[in-house]
Parts: C-alpha cells; structure tokens; sequence
C-alpha cells in the first residue's frame, strides 16, 4: 500500500465485472422478477425478465470495450480520431441495444428513458477519470514518494462513483446489490481493517494482551449495539440477532481474518525469497556476460608473451602477463562464489599496473596505489573492488588534462577497506565509452545487498572535479 501504486486498472476491470455478474446472475434467478410468474398466462412479462438481463449485460459491454480496449489503445497510440469514433460508436451501439431491450421490456419512458440510462453512465465515467487524473496531477506535484495517500484516495473515488453509478441505475436490478455494496462492503472491510491493526499487528509486535482485549471487545460492542437499538426502538429481534452477530464475528470472522493475514505475510515472505533469489540471478548473469572470457585471446596472449620475452621487449613481456594473470582470474575464479581475498588484491594490484603501463610518462597523470604488503587473509565475492577502481581509471583519466587515481587498500581482520579518490573527465555524447558501463556500478550495489546485507558501508561522493567512493565489506558475519 506505500511501496507502489495498486493495480488500479485491474481492480476497477475486476470490480465491475464482479458487480455485474453479481447482477445478472440475481436478474436470471430472479431477482427482478420471479420465475415462477414466467407461465403462459404471464407471457407479457418474458420480455421485461429478458430485459432485466440485457440491459445490465449491455451496459457491461461498453464498460468493457471503454475502459478495456479503447481507452488503452488511445493511451498507447494517441490517436485523437480513432478514439473520438471508437467512443462514439460504442455510446451509439450500447444506446441502441439499450433502447431496444426498453422498448420490449416496456418499461416506463421507453427510448427517453434508455437516453437518460446512457447519459448518466458516461457522465459517470468521464467523472471518475476526471477526479482520477486531477489526484495524479497533486501527486505528481508532491513528488512523495509514499503512496498510502494516493492510494487510500483512489480507493475512495472508486468506491464512491461506483455507489452512484449503482443508485443511478437501480431500476435494473434487485436492491440487495446496493445494500451489500453500501452496508456490506463497508462493514466487512472495517472489520477487516480492525482485526488487522488492532489485533494481528498487536500479535505481531508481542502485544498479545492487548490483542486479546481487543479482539473481545469488537463482539462485544456489536452486541451492545445491537442491545441499545432494541431498548430505543423497543423491538425483540435486535439482540438475537446481536448473538449471531456476536457469535459469527468470534467464532468465524475474527479466525478467518488471522489465518488470511498470515497467509498473506507468508506469501509476501516467499514473493521477497523469491524476488531477491531473481535479483542476484539477474545480476550474476549481468556480470558473467560483462566477463572477457574469450580462451582463444588467453592462448594468444600466452604466443605474444613468448614472443616478447624472445625479443627482450621487458615492459611489453610484463603487461602481456598480467594482463593474462587477470584473463586466468576471469576464466578459473570469478564464477565462484567467493575467492581468497588475496586472490581479488592481485587482480586489482594487476589492473592498476596495466593502467600505469598504459600511461606511463605523463607527466600530467597521478596514478598512486597504497596496499597492503602483508597477505589478506578471508574470502570474498569476486569481483566486487575492481569495479569502482575501473570507474575510476574510465571517467578519471585524460591524455590532455591533469589527471589522477589515488586508491587504498587496507586489510583488517574479518573486513576490507576500499578508498578511492580520482578526478573527472566527463565523456562527450560521441565518446562510444559513455555508453559502455562496463560490470556496472549499480550491478555491484545490488551484489552488496544480496550477499552483505547490512555488512557494507559505501559512501559515494562528486563534485565538478572530484570523484570518491569509500566501500568497507564485513567478510564474516561475526566481525
């Protein structure tokens, strides 16, 4: 209810079908009129039962093809005249099946009568979705992003013009349907809502003696009630039915309630499993297409390294070998689920020197690693530094401009330290680097959060010149 905005589209499709199902199916049984009256003596009033049935089922149709086909068409391809004449036509068609079923039925006011039915519908539906896109509007202009209130009060719109739609067209259908809509519905949903917080929320936070008293003085107070108006109106019936109020509410409602919540915050628990299990799949799988895990470049690379060294080209033989040291990694370590931790320093401490080789000579680059020169002991998810130091070489570095990465890396006992601090060189719109995000910054947020939930600190900070980012990783859960 505050994390995201109701389905507002299906509960509205859901509710009115429901509602004219409801109708129909009490007009067929009938409701409006009997079926013993249906005998050949009474054949004057077959058509007006066959009315009774098509007119609500007409009235659904263009509910149906409005708020089903073409108004999402319209929303989708906004095509003012499609919709101005698919509109059209329906209001035609419904009037029309409408007029007839008025006149064979025939009921008072006939084609007038039928006009005013159709008119007061799309006068009803324009209404709704006039309030409903004026309550977006204040929303949107909120920027809030708790959506209680805009729900709670989308609820409410949908309630209330669906009521009057109900007393407008009364006429044609049994009067128990707007009694259950406006007595019914109201009384079941408040208790519902009052076993919810006052009883089952109490359970939840261990307040159960207060839960307890609250789930006795609900049957209570409708059986005081119940007491009160058959004193004041000095009639029997009220407290019997107060008892089987009473009874029901205890015996049957409350129950049911509980095991409803709780099935729905079982449910929701399996959705949560369920939805971080996909997250951290998605994200695996994200970071195994990022890999550079082609073997036959490994094999190649291996061919110029022996090359080089035979040429007595050093600088050339030595980035050639780390950069395979950083291919082995890729291929052999980082599928797993998690490495030596000295295994992940090496790969950093091996892409770093590939960068000072790249850069090596300008006068205008600062490139500066402070690491521990003990062994870092513990394990940890693969690849979870390298990627804010890639981000710091992609967007810190620049030929032209001065230039720096300053990085440290300290080791404690049961956690890592990652410090970063580099200058920026934004990329210009043409620069196919912009749009390459590499492992991604925010696939590795996620992989903090799945695997070191509240074992992770990250600080990321920008100005026009400077880039931060601090990342300290718990490794044990104990540390």
């Amino acid at each position: 209810m505050k994390a995201k905005i109701l389905p507002f589209e299906q509960i509205e499709r859901w509710l009115m079908t429901l509602l004219f199902f409801f109708i129909i199916l009490t007009n067929t049984l009938g409701g409006m009129i009997s079926l013993e009256s249906l005998t050949d003596s009474n054949k004057n009033l077959t058509p007006k039962y066959f009315a009774y049935i098509f007119i609500p089922l007409c009235l659904y149709a263009a509910f149906y093809l409005m708020h089903v086909k073409i108004l999402p068409a319209y929303r989708k391809d906004r095509k003012k005249g499609k919709f101005a004449l698919h509109s059209l036509l329906t209001v035609l068609g419904s009037w029309t099946l409408v007029t007839f079923f008025h006149i064979i039925g025939r009921f008072v006011g006939g084609p007038f009568k039928s006009f005013f039915i159709i008119s007061v519908v799309i006068a009803i539906y324009l209404g709704y979705n006039l309030a409903v896109r004026f309550l977006d509007q204040l929303f949107r202009q909120s920027q809030s992003t708790n959506y209680f209130l805009y729900n709670t009060a989308r609820c409410i719109i949908l309630y209330t013009f669906v009521m009057i739609f109900l007393l407008r067209i009364q006429d044609v259908f049994h009067h128990f349907i707007l009694i259950f809509y406006i007595i019914i519905i109201p009384v079941l949903s408040a208790l519902m809502l009052y076993n919810y917080f006052l009883i089952y929320r109490m359970k939840a936070i261990g307040k159960d003696d207060r839960a307890r008293t609250f789930f006795f003085v609900l049957p209570v107070t409708v059986f005081v009630i119940f007491l009160a108006t058959s004193i004041v109106f000095k009639q029997p019936e009220p407290p019997i039915f107060g008892a089987l109020a009473t009874l029901f509410i205890v015996a049957v409602f409350n129950p049911f309630a509980q095991w409803l919540f709780s099935k729905y915050d079982r449910t929701l628990g399996q959705i949560g499993t369920l939805t971080n299990i996909l997250d951290q799949k998605s994200a695996d799988l994200q970071f195994l297409r990022s890999q550079i895990n082609p073997h036959f470049l490994f094999n190649a690379l291996n061919s110029i390294y022996g090359t080089a060294l035979r040429e007595n080209a050093e600088k050339t033989g030595e980035g050639i070998q780390k950069l395979g040291d950083m291919m082995r990694f890729m291929l052999h370590e980082n599928n797993q689920d998690s490495i030596a931790l000295e295994r992940e320093k090496e790969y950093l401490v091996n892409y770093v020197d590939l960068q000072q080789l790249r850069t090596g000579g300008e006068e205008n680059i600062d490139i500066v690693l402070n690491r521990p020169a003990h062994r870092c002991n513990g394990q940890i998810a693969p690849m979870m530094l390298i990627p804010f130091v890639e981000n710091a070489f992609k967007h810190g570095i620049s030929l032209q401009k001065k230039s720096w990465v300053k990085i440290s890396l300290r080791c404690a006992e049961g956690s890592v330290h990652l410090d970063i601090n580099n200058s920026i060189h934004r990329k210009s719109g043409q620069d196919p680097e912009k749009a390459s995000p590499g492992i991604g910054l925010e696939n590795v947020r996620k992989r903090l959060n799945l695997i070191y939930p509240q074992r992770h600190d990250l600080v990321i900070r920008e100005n026009d010149l400077e880039y931060f980012v601090h990342l300290s990783i718990q490794l044990t859960p104990n540390a």
